[in-house]
């Protein structure tokens, strides 16, 4: 299907300022202070004009549980470490079991075990009874608690139990491979740790005994281990370790410390680029203002609604997904192959627990709509009011897909963000109309402009994204960084006092928004935003390498991504070496990590100060002529770097062209 970029899908219903949250929140705005506000565009502009009192009402309209109420909304304006609420106490858990009852809060599917169902008080007493797990295994006020886990209800039990004793909680995939982890969780120097014995993956059965003995010997010696016997129920725990019976013997109710707005609540990781993954801290208040802004007034879901996004414990998504429980909507919890037992695995799952916004990748809806799927059709979708894609740009043909083969009346809302700030930079809104390849609006309370070299914003063209004003979820630091240096070169050395995120974006005439990728190295994989320097560490210790670049290049008609991995290994390289560079990546790192491409050629070039040129060969391999994209002379072999942009080239079928060499 053919569908220009631009194309208008869907325009808000006219009672939607009626029957949308998003709509009544701004009605109350004009009762309560005299403001006026007809439109999506007006609301955005007072809110990231009048920052304050937009947030204000944002705390207030989530009726926010604190303890001990806010001095002022912003203690400090200036970025970097703006101020959020000086003053007030609160919970993060507490917010997320506020719902106790009979009604299901979660919805738990999985490849490996039979369906299950929380109810509201299942769920808090399994939090309390963590709860006392976690404090007979002496964990406490900023003690670190990490989950290696797969997206089941113990990860977010163990989560929410965590929080609510103001320990910290960081959770890697169980699929993640030991050094992946390690890499990650030893520098927050853990106090327990919550894994599983295995998992099935489709019709692979994945045992992790292994991989957590690996783990655990990276990992302080009085570390606490409890596992989760989730692959066979009667698996017993590794010697010294805990089962998840034994953890949860003991009852008590949940129990919520009141802690500063700006403690912290998890820990994400960048992609780690170059060298170790970042550790992102995110704040208690900061996911909790954030999320029920962006969940409730965004994305329109709240009490009587379910929520299911595709995610892993590792990504981001995964803490907005669980924040479906603050705005008291019923979650879904979905662990496995998503493309098992075939492509409408993910649908079945939507229809099956009666999803009312279900969140998937634009790879996966640009593969739906190549493989000719209409699940609007075949299944019962009735309840679905929205759909939201994320990870990477959402082509023109696969948004017009969505309409003609999911259903003519839903919100699709293709969006953008980071584990940075957790949440969106450009999305859609129930109030904005939606137009084929491009992202709706900024959310509110998000002050994003595309900024070219000198600061300046941009229209028409792509540009840097940046984020003029603070928000409430930007971290409050990288763990380990204790004077702030890295966290503010991360983000504030290109424009003093303003975020630069490393997209690049063009802000179209009608006020949309076009993300076109990485402004840097990083990878993204389905989603999931992979570093560099993972891949040289397994890359360098090969014998036969003798140097290596790693890109991700995607295609503007498909949105499919391909992996590609170019070794040099001299005039006579071995025989059987792209099997074996996929083979130690997908072992060392994870499945993830396992490129499209392995192309092999004699040698590679590297710039005067022995850095590798992944960004320049990237946007040579895209068509930009090499003299602008790398200085030659600069370089240590430039004819090895024309080669290997050229040998990319040839290998994809990108056109008949040779590199530009001017």
């Amino acid at each position: 299907m053919t569908v220009p970029a631009g194309t208008t899908l869907w325009t808000p219903p006219a009672t939607a300022r009626q029957t949308t949250r998003l709509g009544r929140f701004l009605d109350g705005v004009q009762e309560r202070t005299g403001r006026v506000l007809p439109d999506y565009e007006s609301a955005w502009r007072w809110s990231v004009e009048e920052l304050e009192e937009f947030w204000a009402e944002v705390w207030n309209w989530a009726d926010v549980i604190s303890h001990r109420p806010p001095e002022r909304v912003l203690g400090r304006r200036d970025m970097p470490f703006a101020q959020w609420f000086p003053g007030a106490t609160l919970n993060y858990a507490e917010h997320a079991l506020r719902w106790p009852g009979a009604s299901v809060r979660v919805h738990a599917r999985s490849q490996t075990r039979a369906p299950t169902d929380l109810t509201g008080d299942e769920l808090a007493e399994l939090v309390g009874r963590a709860q006392q797990g976690l404090r007979a295994a002496g964990v406490g006020h900023g003690d670190r608690v990490v989950g290696y886990l797969p997206n089941i209800p113990e990860a977010l039990v163990v989560h929410l139990a965590a929080a609510g004793l103001g320990a910290i909680w960081c959770s890697v995939p169980a699929e993640m491979g030991a050094r992946s982890v390690l890499d990650r969780v030893s520098q927050l120097d853990p106090t327990l740790l919550v894994c599983v014995d295995g998992y099935r993956w489709g019709t692979k059965t994945v045992d992790r005994a292994e991989a957590v003995a690996s783990v655990r010997a990276g990992l302080r010696p009085d570390l606490t281990v409890v596992q989760v016997p989730y692959l066979s129920s009667a698996a017993p725990p590794p010697a010294g370790a805990l089962s998840w019976r034994q953890f949860t013997a003991d009852s008590a109710p949940a129990t919520y410390e009141p802690l500063p707005f700006d403690h912290p609540l998890v820990v994400l990781f960048s992609s780690g680029t170059t060298g170790l993954p970042k550790a992102i801290v995110h704040s208690h208040g900061g996911l909790l203002l954030e999320h029920a802004k962006a969940l409730g007034l965004q994305m329109d879901i709240g009490e009587g609604d379910t929520g299911f996004w595709y995610t892993t414990t590792g990504w981001m998504v995964w803490n907005l997904l669980v924040s479906g429980l603050v705005v008291g909507a019923t979650v879904v919890l979905f662990d496995g192959d998503p493309g098992w037992p075939d492509l409408s695995t993910q649908w079945v799952v939507a229809a099956e627990t009666g999803a009312t916004l279900f969140g998937t990748s634009a790879g996966y809806l640009a593969a739906c709509s190549r493989a000719g799927l209409t699940p609007g059709a075949d299944l019962d979708l009735s309840a679905l009011r929205e759909v939201t894609s994320s990870g990477s740009a959402l082509t023109a043909a696969a948004a017009a897909w969505v309409y003609e083969a999911v259903g003519p009346d839903l919100l699709l809302a293709s969006t953008s963000g980071g584990t940075d700030v957790c949440s969106g930079f450009v999305g859609g809104s129930p109030l904005s109309p939606v137009h084929a390849g491009e992202m709706s609006c900024r959310p509110l309370g998000v002050a994003t402009e595309s900024f070219d070299p000198n600061g300046k914003p941009l229209v028409g063209e792509p540009g840097e994204l940046v984020v003029t004003e603070p928000m409430p979820s930007m971290p409050i630091g990288f763990w380990g960084d204790a004077d702030g240096s890295r966290y503010t070169a991360a983000y504030f050395d290109t424009y003093p006092g303003i975020w630069r995120h490393g997209d690049w974006l063009v802000h179209t005439e009608r006020d949309t928004w076009v993300v076109s990728g990485r402004s840097d190295a990083t990878l993204n994989r389905g989603g999931v935003r992979l570093g560099t320097a993972e891949f040289y560490s397994v890359l360098d210790a090969l014998p036969e390498v003798f140097d290596s670049v790693v890109l991700h290049l995607e295609d503007p008609d498909t949105a499919h991504g391909w992996l590609i991995v170019v070794v040099a290994a001299g005039a006579t390289p071995a025989e059987g070496l792209p099997d074996r560079v996929r083979g130690a990546l997908r072992e060392q790192l994870s499945p993830r990590h396992s490129p499209d491409r392995v192309l092999v050629t004699s040698a590679l070039s590297r710039n005067s100060n022995g850095k590798r040129l992944e960004v320049p060969l990237k946007r040579v391999v895209q068509g930009l002529p090499v003299g602008k994209a790398v200085d030659m002379g600069s370089l240590t072999d430039p004819d090895a770097f024309v080669a290997a942009a050229a040998l990319v080239r040839s290998t994809l079928d990108l056109d008949e062209r040779s590199v530009a060499t001017r």
